[in-house]
């Protein structure tokens, strides 16, 4: 009959697993925001690449014009972001 070594329970050994499994986490954390970067790069590089090609769109394509509301609706949202930070700011300032 084989016999199993028993590991001892010590405070020290709790704190290496909790730190190997912190390390592991990390690294799978890593190994995923590489994956979303290069996707996230794929993707744009793809779409850049999509948009080079004029001749085969027209202007008025679904795409182009969903492109034009994406744009508005982003350059409206930045002016509301602007609006409020301003506000902000003038709220922190001391009165006179």
């Amino acid at each position: 009959m084989a016999t199993s070594k028993r590991r001892r329970n010590s405070l020290t050994r709790l704190i290496e697993d909790v730190v190997d499994d912190a390390k592991d986490l990390v690294d799978d954390v890593v190994d995923r925001a590489k994956d979303v970067e290069r996707d996230g790069r794929k993707a744009v590089r793809r779409a850049v690449r999509d948009n080079g090609d004029g001749d085969r769109r027209s202007d008025d394509s679904p795409r182009e014009r969903e492109m034009d509301d994406l744009k508005s609706a982003l350059d409206d949202l930045t002016a509301k972001v602007n609006r409020l930070a301003a506000l902000q700011a003038e709220g922190r300032k001391p009165n006179p």
